[in-house]
């Protein structure tokens, strides 16, 4: 298990090194090509062509739609066509662009995310969109290589020469497919799963979508190839088949090099330079066109939003374009600038300089130049901080592409390069407002995928400079030599620019002070901080923070903390941050980047329902854990039929002699063998060990701070319960409840009743009686599995914990009741982080039943 979890982070290394060999292979391939006839073969494709693979672009994007479609239909939570579509869009762009893992999952998790889709359906989402694209593509180069199967060439010294064979396997597995899908209507068990196949309408509409997807896509590419080309519509579809088959075992961001090196190879065209022109073309229409327009949709959205009179079109995409503006705007940002630094390593156009040479002069151009290459550089770092939402990396961003838009027309009139950042340049102004956080760009955290992404787009971009010039220019011309038709001096000192700048950033990075913050158990002086602040919450959960069990992270201003702890990679915050409202999204923030900094998930514990925007930027999803009960204290009686039974289970208290009174704090301490006796009989009685986290124990330091309830029977005390109170009256609550088993049946009824009165006194609004979990989720015929395992586990989990019974004794008291959500990465870490979180707060291995007399066991 380790040793896949240490393959899984080290997979854009390989990424890295898997590109690095296919640049080599591919500069192998086109050793003797120049740039020259490319770049006339690029001007020799027709516009017609280019409008038609626009054009089949346009209708491939609009299949991919079907996708999504199909995957939310199968688990039965569909959604409206344009959200559909927008999350399909957006998800696809990114992940043709960055991949999978670093675009295509993260874009998706945050736009489902938002429109209500729980961890577990955009897991199932994610399964089924990769469960529809692997049976189209098993079944559509089935018919490929039957149908025409490519010639595989003899450079590669494989053992067989064309693929039918192969072709053959792919239909009987296809045809397998169908008939399971068929007949057989209940769960696969494979190991420990249970997989349910869809039905077989469902299927065969899986395969209508993903055949169509995968035709019109290399269709694309088809339709931009030379009039001499040697392949055939069936053969190049099959060598597109393998060559996305290539990018996907790869990893390797958008596929670069490794997709223009697999259909080069198989094509064995003599005309490479034409190929080459024509995966060029297929890359900015069917790549970078759409994530220009995704860029546009998504800061168009977030423009309405702003404005009065269009909010009720486009009412409900607020949430949606907060998730996804900064990975959008981020990858964009990246995008840009690998455009600068290609420009800056394509000669520029004769006609163009010559109009330069006499109006600006050659100064201008070179420092334009120049400066391009750097601004180029910058971009690639800067974009990493606007994935983060950092108020810098945006001006940083913007800053930079004026720049870019400027150096753009001085150094070689490239106003389609311009037009490009300027684009950009508008997304990120209408989208001001999604990048509101402080920071500084030095202390962002750079991913190792995020890493290997920076530098493979400057390889690449390298690759292509060394390619262009190869013919002698970088040996014979010295980069200190300034010319106006010098393209490769010119070339050479934006990578030495480039360099001096990677080189800068990382010792800036070295030198700047670490924030990642400090991860051990609380202090004196911590705890201290912590109480000062908790003194000031009307939330009376925030006093689990005295326990001293957690650690802290507290704000630069120090008003405001967050509390938590590990568990192994799990760093779980208890609720939301301690302390003023407008300091959380900050510490969350910092939290985030503490985890990432030590390879830790981050884990948000019971966090309420108003919250949960906060979360939705980190791309966390959230699942429901149950719903904590209050009681309206001031208007809290026990008139009426339903209290019937509570006010003669009070009479019957008082007539034994039973008073109720509360301690203050400084008279708590003389109690506490008192109440450690009740304590260890309760515990013995209930065969229960003590919680933790999020439950108090027995632990006379914690206790004594707190006032405590008692309800005593001549004189001597039978039941108790440190109280918990809120500022400015606004909620109390218990935490240790414990009482003598001995003592008269009802005695915490009574307690409760009494203390509920005492807080009315007091003038308190609210009385918290805790949560109640796993009640209040749905559970119906369609719900996720979450819920539906939830929904077992309370109807028939009374054999570990008493869940029914807990909210049912509850209920008693009429409480509102306020949903609680875990927020969580979600993905197959899922299990784990659970399993983790009921490590943490069970302190012991041993389950016990708990009774829901005491809300120390209603957690």
């Amino acid at each position: 298990m380790a040793l896949r979890h240490r393959l899984q982070q080290l997979a854009p290394l390989f990424a890295t090194l898997i590109f690095i060999g296919a640049a080599s292979l591919l500069w192998h391939q086109l050793k003797g090509y120049n740039w020259a006839d490319i770049r006339n073969s690029l001007q020799s494709i027709p516009d017609w062509k280019i409008a038609l693979c626009i054009a089949l672009t346009t209708a491939n994007y609009f299949v991919l739609i079907g996708y999504d479609w199909l995957a939310l239909r199968s688990i039965h939570h569909p959604l409206p066509f344009r959200q559909v579509a927008f999350a399909s869009f957006t998800g696809f762009v990114a992940t043709y662009n960055f991949g999978a893992t670093l675009g295509g999952l993260p874009v998706r998790y945050r736009v489902y995310s938002s429109l209500g889709l729980s961890s577990i359906e955009v897991m199932q989402v994610a399964f089924m969109l990769g469960l529809t694209f692997g049976i189209g593509e098993i079944a559509t180069a089935g018919l490929s290589f039957v149908i025409d199967p490519i010639v595989i060439p003899e450079q590669l010294n494989l053992p067989f020469h064309t693929v039918k064979g192969l072709g053959w396997t792919l239909i009987a597995i296809t045809a397998g497919y169908l008939l399971l899908t068929a007949f057989i209507h209940k769960p696969l068990r494979v190991r420990s799963y249970d997989i349910q196949l869809p039905k077989f309408g469902v299927t065969l509409s899986q395969i209508g979508v993903s055949v169509a997807d995968l035709v019109l896509a290399a269709g694309c590419l088809y339709s931009l190839m030379p009039p001499d080309f040697t392949m055939n519509f069936p053969q190049l579809l099959g060598a597109y088949l393998l060559a996305i088959v290539a990018v996907m075992l790869t990893h390797v961001p958008g596929g670069v090099g490794v997709f223009e090196l697999v259909i080069l190879t198989l094509t064995g065209s003599t005309s490479k330079e034409d190929v080459v022109a024509a995966l060029l073309i297929f890359r900015v229409i069917y790549y970078l066109l759409p994530l220009l327009v995704a860029t546009l949709l998504v800061a168009g959205l977030s423009l309405a939003k702003q404005v009065s009179k269009i909010q009720p079109i486009v009412r409900g995409s607020g949430r949606i374009v907060t998730s996804i503006a900064p990975a959008m705007l981020s990858m964009a940002t990246l995008i840009a600038g690998i455009v600068l630094l290609i420009s800056g390593a394509i000669p520029s156009v004769s006609s163009r300089m010559q109009v330069l040479e006499k109006f600006v002069g050659l100064h201008v151009v070179e420092v334009s130049h120049f400066v391009g290459s750097l601004a180029g550089g910058a971009l690639i770092l800067v974009a990493r901080g606007l994935q983060r939402r950092l108020d810098t990396a945006w001006w940083g961003a913007v800053c930079l592409l004026t720049i870019g838009v400027l150096t753009s027309l001085l150094k070689g009139i490239d106003y389609e390069e311009a037009c490009i950042l300027l684009l950009v340049l508008t997304s990120l102004i209408c989208c001001r407002n999604r990048f509101d956080r402080p920071g500084r760009l030095l202390h962002e955290r750079f991913s190792l995928g995020w890493f290997c992404t920076i530098v493979i787009s400057i390889l690449s971009c390298l690759w292509l400079g060394v390619f262009i010039y190869k013919n002698g220019d970088i040996q014979n011309d010295r980069w200190w030599e300034f010319a106006i038709h010098g393209d490769a001096p010119r070339f050479l000192r934006g990578c030495v620019g480039v360099a001096a700048i990677l080189v800068l950033w990382t010792i800036g990075r070295i030198c700047s002070p670490s924030k990642a913050g400090k991860s051990q158990l609380p202090t004196e002086s911590d705890l201290l901080k912590a109480s000062e602040i908790v003194a000031k919450s009307t939330r009376t959960s925030a006093n689990l923070a005295l326990l001293g069990d957690k650690r802290f992270l507290f704000n630069e201003a120090e008003d405001a903390f967050l509390m938590y702890a590990i568990e192994n990679r799990s760093w779980i915050s208890m609720g939301n941050p301690v302390g003023p409202p407008e300091r959380w999204p900050e510490l969350i923030w910092s939290f985030r980047e503490m985890c990432d900094s030590h390879n830790g998930r981050p884990v948000f514990y019971q966090i309420d329902a108003d919250s949960l925007p906060m979360y939705v930027d980190h791309g966390l999803t959230f699942l429901k854990l149950g719903e904590e009960g209050r009681v309206n204290a001031r208007e809290f009686s026990l008139n009426g039929h339903h209290f019937q039974s509570m006010r003669s289970t009070r009479n019957r208290i008082l007539k034994a002699e039973c008073r109720f009174e509360v301690l203050p704090k400084e008279q708590v301490a003389a109690v506490l063998p008192l109440l450690k006796e009740i304590s260890d009989a309760w515990m013995a009685e209930k065969h229960a060990a003590e919680k933790g986290f999020s439950l108090g124990f027995f632990d006379e330091k914690y206790l004594m701070q707190f006032p405590c309830a008692v309800v005593t029977q001549n004189g001597k005390i039978l039941a108790f319960a440190n109280l918990w109170l809120g500022a400015n009256n606004e909620e109390f609550s218990v935490d240790l409840m414990r009482h003598d088993p001995a003592g008269p049946p009802g005695l915490m009824d009574y307690l409760f009743v009494e203390l509920i009165f005492w807080g009315q006194q007091q003038g308190y609004e609210w009385f918290s009686m805790g949560m109640a979990p796993l009640s209040g989720i749905e559970d119906r015929p369609h719900a996720p599995m979450w819920n539906k395992a939830v929904g077992v586990l309370y109807r028939n989990g009374d054999h570990y914990y008493n869940f029914q019974g807990l909210r049912s004794y509850k209920d008693k008291f009429r409480p509102d009741w306020e949903p609680r959500y875990l927020a969580t990465p979600g993905g197959i870490a899922l299990p784990q982080v659970l399993s983790d979180l009921v490590r943490l707060i069970g302190r012991e291995k041993k389950p016990g039943k708990l009774s829901p007399s005491s809300k120390n066991s209603d957690e």
